[in-house]
């Protein structure tokens, strides 16, 4: 269950929500996310929006910026860290316009972001998130 909520949530707020919900993984997926970073941004940046053509900076509620699992070789030299960006104000957004619960919206963020990580289909996701 989310907390109660007197101002609105910050990035820690969202982070510490990120953190539980990082926990109800089970262990063989969350072995595999340890070393990649979960950052709380408020947007997206300018090229991320232009890149994914977005709208608004609102259409975005996270992204998984690396190469997934299932593409990397040993030999691969990385070029940046893999990395899961949660977006605090379209999270938020969404959070008010739908009345769900923040942690549940931001679990499932999270979960989607992991599983492109992972290299997995939409399909997968949902699968693994309605098994926890």
């Amino acid at each position: 269950m989310s907390p109660l909520f007197q101002t609105p949530p910050d990035a820690a707020d969202l982070a510490q929500l990120a953190r539980k919900a990082l926990a109800t993984l089970p262990e063989h997926l969350r072995q595999h996310v340890t070393a990649v970073p979960i950052r709380i941004e408020e947007f997206p940046d300018a090229e991320t929006e232009r890149d994914m053509g977005l709208e608004s900076p609102f259409d975005l509620l996270g992204l998984y910026r690396g190469v997934s699992l299932d593409r990397k070789s040993v030999g691969d030299v990385p070029h940046d860290v893999d990395m899961i960006f949660l977006y605090r104000r379209p999270i938020l957004d969404y959070w008010c316009e739908t009345g769900e619960n923040l942690y549940h919206i931001v679990r499932h963020v999270l979960i989607h972001e992991i599983g492109h990580h992972f290299g997995l289909s939409d399909e997968d996701m949902e699968r693994i998130e309605a098994e926890l």
